[in-house]
């Protein structure tokens, strides 16, 4: 039996990349990103996903073309609704019924998001991929994961990194004195200014009774240890 009833799945646009010959969906990183949502549904979780699009698109591009910011913000979200129509498909490959539910109405190709039609969606056993953000600019899909997690109800984040086990006291990959952080509060996270998630989505669970887990997604077993209890990456709550 899971640890969890429902999650929110938090992977980064770069999760469904190939980077090493610069294409933005390659084929096996679909599958594995499927394959540990299919091992999550076994165990009876609801997962959700929200799927980032910095596999597309990035701000820093934008400030380098001229392209302002509500613009370029809208353009990321518009990034993110490719991206879940591309883990859609992987997901369907490996037998599961997948809605992508978007913030931005796109009528032929995903359902325009609605609380109650997500959580129906999620009790008749179906995975929900949340695109399109929160909808509004200046809000990164951190903020979009946490509110869905509050507005479902959900009873953790998991946030997949690829390459890094968890949270780090600076970036272990150019500062080889990074100590690695087993256990934090949201208030802690702030105080010490760790990029983990972005400000406003930790002052928004800073009150919830939400876990945070971060962990590596390129070890796919590590996501059947974290729903099976197993102390796996660092875990994230609110403090005392």
């Amino acid at each position: 039996m899971s640890t969890y009833k429902r999650v929110v799945l938090k992977l980064s646009g770069e999760a469904l990349a190939d980077k090493d010959n610069k294409v933005i969906l390659e084929a096996h990183s679909l599958d594995k990103v499927a394959e540990a949502i299919k091992m999550m549904k076994e165990k009876g979780i609801q997962v959700s996903v929200v799927v980032g699009a910095g596999n597309i698109w990035r701000g820093k591009l934008a400030e380098q073309i001229g392209i302002e910011r509500s613009t370029a913000d809208y353009m990321g979200m518009l990034g993110t609704i490719i991206n879940a129509l591309a883990l859609q498909s992987a997901l369907e490959h490996v037998g599961l019924e997948c809605r992508v539910c978007s913030a931005i109405e796109v009528r032929s190709v995903a359902e325009y998001y609605i609380r109650r039609r997500a959580i129906r969606h999620l009790e008749k056993g179906r995975v929900v991929v949340f695109a399109g953000g929160t909808g509004n600019p200046y809000f990164t899909t951190d903020t979009c994961a946490t509110l869905r997690a509050m507005e479902i109800e959900a009873d953790a984040i998991l946030m997949a990194k690829n390459g890094v086990d968890g949270v780090y006291s600076a970036d272990p990959r150019t500062d080889k004195s990074a100590e690695f952080i087993k256990t934090l509060t949201f208030n802690e996270m702030l105080s010490r200014d760790l990029k983990v998630m972005d400000n406003t989505a930790v002052a928004l669970l800073k009150e919830q009774d939400i876990e945070v887990r971060v962990f590596n997604m390129n070890d796919i077993d590590n996501i059947r240890k974290l729903v099976d209890g197993e102390d796996v990456g660092t875990t994230i709550r609110k403090g005392e």
